[in-house]
C-alpha cells in the first residue's frame, strides 16, 4: 500500500530491497530520477525486472511547472494556457485539453510507466502550489476541462487521477511547506470545488488524490486522513469506487498527524488505498510502519495499470502524435 520515491538515476542496493517489499506497490519518479529518455527507460526496465507482477510506476507529468521529464519529450504547456484559450474559443480549448492529455499520457506509457497523476481539478484561485497548474477559476469551466482531460488520458490507455480532493485551489498556503485551512462552509465547497471532481468521476476517472487541507466546517482533520471526506462524502455520497491516494506524507501539512507511522496509519484507516512516500529518507520507516497490514489487492491495483501502449519509435511516427504535437506546441508561446 506504499508508493515510494527513489534517490537518483540508478537503483541502490537498498532501493532494490525496498522495491521487493510486499508492502510497496509502486514507485514514483521525479526530475532527480531523469537524465534522458534512454536512462529513465533503463531504470524502468530494471524496476520491472525486480517486480514482474502488478506494480505501479508513476510520475507527475502535468505540463508547465510540473513536468518531470523534459529533454526528449514534448513540451507541455501549463493547464492555465488552455483556460486562457477558452475565453477565445471554448470548443477548441476543450478539444486541445483532450489532445494535451493524450499526448502526455501516450509519451509516458511508451516508457512503460503506468500513471501520470493528472488532471489537476482544483480551481485556479491563487493557491501558491497550484497556480498555473489549474485550468481556470470558474467551476463549470474547470469541470468541462477535467472531463475532457480524463477522456484524453483514457483514450491513450492511462488511468486518470483527479487531484487534489476536495479542492486545493481556494486556500493560499502551499501544503509542501505550510498547514492549510479552508474555512468555507460545506455548501460553498460542495457547489464549487466538488463540481470538477464530479465531472471527472462521470468521465470515468479511476483514482483520486486527496488534499492535505483542513476544512473545519466539514471535518476536524485534514481531508487526506478524514473518514468524513473519504468514506462518507467521496465514497458513500458521491459513489466513487476507484483508488484513493494520499498526497505525499513528507509534505509539511501532513505532519499534523504525527510521526511517519501515525501519518500512514491515519491515512489508511481513513480510507486511502495507497500512501505516497516520496522522500527516500522516509521509506525504511514507512515499510516498518505498515508491517502486518494487508497490501492492496491485485484487483484494486489493476485499475491503475496501463493498457498496452505503442513503443516510442512507433508513437512519434504516428499521425496522432504529430497532430497532437502540432496542436499543443503553439500554446507554449501563448
Amino acid at each position: 500500500m506504499l508508493i515510494i520515491g527513489l534517490a537518483g538515476l540508478d537503483l541502490t542496493s537498498a532501493e532494490r530491497d525496498w522495491i521487493t517489499a510486499e508492502s510497496v506497490c509502486g514507485v514514483i519518479l521525479f526530475a532527480r530520477n531523469f537524465q534522458s529518455r534512454e536512462q529513465v527507460q533503463r531504470l524502468v526496465t530494471e524496476i520491472r525486472a525486480l517486480r514482474p507482477g502488478p506494480f505501479v510506476l508513476c510520475v507527475d507529468q502535468e505540463g508547465g511547472p510540473v513536468q518531470r521529464f523534459r529533454e526528449g519529450f514534448s513540451r507541455l504547456p501549463a493547464l492555465l494556457r488552455l483556460g486562457e484559450r477558452y475565453a477565445i474559443d471554448p470548443a477548441q480549448a476543450l478539444a486541445l485539453a483532450e489532445q494535451h492529455a493524450w499526448l502526455m499520457a501516450s509519451e509516458i506509457l511508451a516508457l512503460g510507466i503506468d500513471l501520470s497523476f493528472a488532471p489537476v481539478a482544483d480551481l485556479g484561485r491563487g493557491n501558491r502550489a497550484i497556480g498555473e497548474r489549474a485550468f481556470h477559476d470558474d467551476p463549470a469551466v474547470v469541470a468541462g476541462f477535467t472531463a475532457a482531460y480524463v477522456r484524453g488520458m483514457r483514450r491513450a490507455g492511462m488511468a486518470a487521477t483527479l487531484k487534489h480532493f476536495p479542492g486545493h485551489g481556494s486556500v493560499l498556503e502551499d501544503t509542501h511547506f505550510d498547514a492549510a485551512v479552508d474555512p468555507r462552509a460545506w455548501e460553498l465547497i460542495e457547489r464549487e470545488d466538488l463540481y470538477p471532481f464530479r465531472a471527472g468521476q462521470a468521465a470515468g476517472a479511476e483514482a483520486v488524490m486527496m488534499a492535505h487541507v483542513s476544512y473545519p466546517q466539514v471535518a476536524a482533520e485534514p481531508a487526506g486522513y478524514s473518514p468524513r471526506w473519504i468514506r462518507e462524502i467521496l465514497q458513500s455520497t458521491m459513489g466513487f469506487g476507484g483508488v484513493v491516494f494520499s498526497d505525499d506524507i513528507g509534505m509539511a501539512a501532513a505532519e499534523s498527524a504525527g510521526g511517519v507511522k501515525a501519518r500512514i496509519d491515519a491515512h489508511l484507516d481513513a480510507g486511502c488505498d495507497i500512501v505516497l512516500v516520496c522522500a527516500p529518507a522516509l521509506v525504511v520507516e514507512s515499510i516498518r510502519a505498515v508491517a502486518g497490514r494487508a497490501p492492496i489487492s491485485n484487483e484494486r491495483l489493476a485499475l491503475l495499470l496501463a493498457k498496452p501502449a505503442m513503443r516510442w519509435e512507433t508513437l512519434i511516427a504516428s499521425a496522432d502524435w504529430n497532430a497532437a504535437s502540432a496542436a499543443i506546441d503553439p500554446l507554449n508561446s501563448a
